[in-house]
């Protein structure tokens, strides 16, 4: 028996995930990010990460093996950058403070930790496409992180 689309949304949304802003650069040089919520350690031996990116999104189409990205860990007052990169605003960096990463990513201001990787291999996963990175440069700051739960964005207490 099928789960619904909306089933399954209501039971995932039970699980309290962590905040990301995904990011890299077109071929043109052009800064994009989306936020993710779909992100995991895969291996310490060697350091990989996984991304889950919708087809339909943004960025999607700018990763491919041998490309660079980063993934930016949202700090607990980074609410209104989880919302901005999550829409459809063309210029989502306008007013952002970034810095480029090793890789050339854009890595954002006051994020908790900066992942940067390049795509070492890509595989299909229904209506998304699930990219594994290769770790090669990392920066971890205190604070407390941005997480989101059944649909709403949350603090640790």
């Amino acid at each position: 028996m099928a789960v619904s689309k909306d089933e399954f949304r209501r039971a995932m949304g039970s699980f309290t995930s962590g905040v990301n802003i995904v990011t890299t650069r077109s071929q043109e040089n052009a800064m994009l990010g989306i936020t993710v919520s779909a992100f995991s350690s895969l291996s310490l031996e060697p350091p990989l990460i996984l991304i889950c990116i919708d087809k339909r999104a943004s960025l999607h189409d700018h990763l491919s093996e041998g490309r660079h990205f980063a993934v930016n860990i949202l700090a607990e007052d980074q609410q209104s950058l989880s919302a901005r990169f999550a829409s459809r605003d063309a210029d989502r960096f306008n007013g952002i403070k970034c810095v480029e990463g090793a890789n050339g990513s854009p890595l954002i201001e006051g994020a908790l930790a900066h992942i940067e990787c390049r795509v070492v291999a890509a595989y299909p996963g229904g209506d998304h496409t699930i990219y594994v990175g290769e770790v090669e440069a990392t920066q971890v700051t205190d604070g407390n992180p941005l997480a989101y739960f059944r649909g709403r964005y949350s603090r640790l207490a």
